[in-house]
């Protein structure tokens, strides 16, 4: 059973790597381009993580740049997401003098923000983290919101009543209530904050990042390596999502007894 189940899902990836191979077969005998097959960027990636240099550094150095950029942004949205989310959502005043901005700001395409970003901070690092917090921030922060504002309020006051702290409310109650909407709210700020990321890095000019390392490739033709790097790209986002997101998920709905739904 599992290995027809395992089967079938890289069925998909092996269907996406027919249709590569087939547009750069289409686009060379079309246009006499050469066009980077599933093969040659799997053999230029093999070499970039062997040490080969790329854009005047090594393959390890623009993903450990890249990585630490994106946890420095995205932890401080989901940090400030989650408590503005619980604190709203227990004081309505606060929720109806701010809620209209926050569903403001996630209209705000995280491009947007490159040239307030530099104005405040000038190029660099803290720019780049700049732009990645606000992706991350809104879908974090209405999320919560919305799962603390759909918490049956009986649960509060029976807790109030046999003399439950506040403490209490918010780690025994508020947030496994909104634990659900909780997780899709960061899934949503991971997916943001990581493509703001690698824009960010192609435009500020950081000097360093899988960004970065795609711009240069370009100026300099090297599709291959810029093909690798999208490899790279998507084999972070697939780490954590199964590596990281999904155990977790699967962990805190065990941890409080809710339904995971038809998530594997």
């Amino acid at each position: 059973m599992m290995p027809r189940r395992f089967l079938f899902s890289l069925l998909p990836f092996l269907l996406f790597l027919l249709f590569w191979q087939g547009i750069a077969l289409l686009v060379e005998g079309l246009r006499g381009v050469p066009f980077p097959t599933p093969w040659q960027t799997m053999v230029r990636l093999a070499r970039l993580m062997a040490g080969e240099p790329l854009s005047d550094n090594l393959l390890h150095r623009h993903v450990g740049d890249s990585v630490q950029r994106w946890l420095t942004g995205f932890g401080l949205a989901s940090v400030l997401g989650l408590c503005y989310g619980l604190a709203a959502g227990l004081m309505h005043r606060l929720e109806l003098a701010t809620s209209q901005i926050v569903h403001l700001l996630q209209l705000i395409p995280g491009l947007a923000w490159i040239p307030i970003a530099i104005l405040i901070f000038g190029i660099g690092e803290a720019a780049t983290i700049f732009m990645i917090a606000m992706a991350a921030f809104p879908p974090v922060a209405i999320t919560v919101l919305a799962g603390v504002k759909h918490l049956d309020t009986t649960y509060l006051r029976a807790a109030r009543m046999l003399g439950a702290r506040s403490q209490a409310l918010v780690f025994q109650i508020l947030l496994p209530a909104a634990l659900p909407a909780t997780l899709s709210g960061l899934r949503l700020g991971l997916g943001n904050s990581w493509r703001v990321l690698l824009a960010a890095e192609m435009v500020v000019g950081t000097g360093t990042g899988l960004g970065y390392a795609i711009v240069e490739s370009r100026w300099t033709l090297d599709y291959t390596g810029a093909f690798a790097c999208l490899a790279m790209i998507a084999a972070i986002g697939i780490l954590i999502e199964y590596g990281l997101f999904r155990p977790l998920e699967r962990k805190v709905f065990q941890r409080y007894q809710l339904d995971t739904g038809s998530r594997p």
